[in-house]
């Protein structure tokens, strides 16, 4: 039986699960997927390829704490702190066994989770993140997100800013309109009509400088499980130089590029970053697609 639940994070409930905006899909005896998306991210970026899965598995998608609608407490934004957010999902969950896939930051804190909790993860997918600690790549994303006069005084002032002196700030930044996009739709007005980020920027900072300036190079190196390392061949993020590292530092660990793919790999190539998953899993799980069609 495929059963769809969302929820919503709830004070009147003991439930740990209920702290967090959530979305559960697909059949609830099949084998469980869960997605974590990256900073300033939310679940619903995953809606996409998610919905490719749902006929086979029993998927997971959620706002990670300090995102989304999700509860955004004062401070506890380490890899290991969201890692224990999933730990303890999954538990309430009653799942033992996960296949984990995360993007950027979020595929940071699922290698964090497959390196503390190895028996639970069945095959681990990384999109378009190293190990590397990145003192440069933070501070860039630390400045943009700095660069933004929140509060707006409404959402109509806030898509003003981005459609024009956001992008004017970003001279010769090939993808600025489309981070202006996305960082638009991270505004939600407010009932006294003033617009903000739908995050907490405090969780986002602390992210960053969390996420960018610690190595997880002891954790790549100690996996055993089925492991796949997804690359857009045009990331500005994820270096070709590193990719390469990851693959020589434990030959378990395998590698796939895509062509005309940046840091957000899911996005600009959804089919051949579907196809890849399914042919990953297919191959070390045995996992049969018939299909790839979103």
């Amino acid at each position: 039986m495929t059963i769809s639940l969302v929820g919503v994070n709830s004070l009147m409930s003991n439930s740990y699960l209920q702290k967090f905006k959530y979305e559960l899909s697909g059949p609830e005896d099949a084998p469980k997927l869960v997605f974590l998306h990256g900073v300033m991210g939310s679940g619903a970026n995953w809606q996409k390829i998610a919905k490719a899965f749902q006929k086979k598995f029993r998927v997971l998608t959620y706002d990670q704490r300090g995102h989304g609608a999700s509860f955004k407490p004062l401070d506890g934004y380490s890899t290991e702190d969201y890692a224990m957010d999933l730990k303890h999902i999954i538990d309430e969950l009653g799942w033992d066994k996960i296949i984990l896939i995360g993007h950027s930051m979020g595929g940071r804190n699922a290698l964090h989770f497959a390196y503390k909790f190895p028996q639970i993860v069945l095959a681990l997918i990384i999109e378009d993140i190293g190990p590397e600690g990145n003192k440069a790549a933070m501070q860039k994303n630390i400045d943009l997100v700095e660069r933004v006069p929140t509060p707006f005084t409404s959402k109509q002032a806030a898509k003003n800013y981005f459609d024009n002196e956001f992008v004017k700030t970003l001279p010769g930044m090939p993808n600025a309109r489309v981070l202006a996009q996305f960082f638009y739709a991270n505004i939600v007005q407010f009932p006294n009509g003033s617009a903000d980020w739908r995050f907490s920027k405090k969780a986002i900072l602390a992210s960053l400088l969390d996420g960018y300036l610690k190595s997880q190079w002891d954790a790549v190196k100690a996996l055993s499980m089925p492991t796949l390392f997804v690359r857009g061949r045009q990331s500005e993020v994820f270096s070709q130089e590193e990719y390469n590292q990851v693959l020589d530092v434990n030959p378990k660990i395998q590698g796939v590029e895509i062509n005309d793919a940046g840091h957000w790999v899911h996005f600009d190539k959804p089919d051949a970053f579907v196809h890849t998953i399914q042919k990953f899993l297919q191959k070390n799980l045995g996992f049969d697609f018939l299909s790839r069609d979103l």
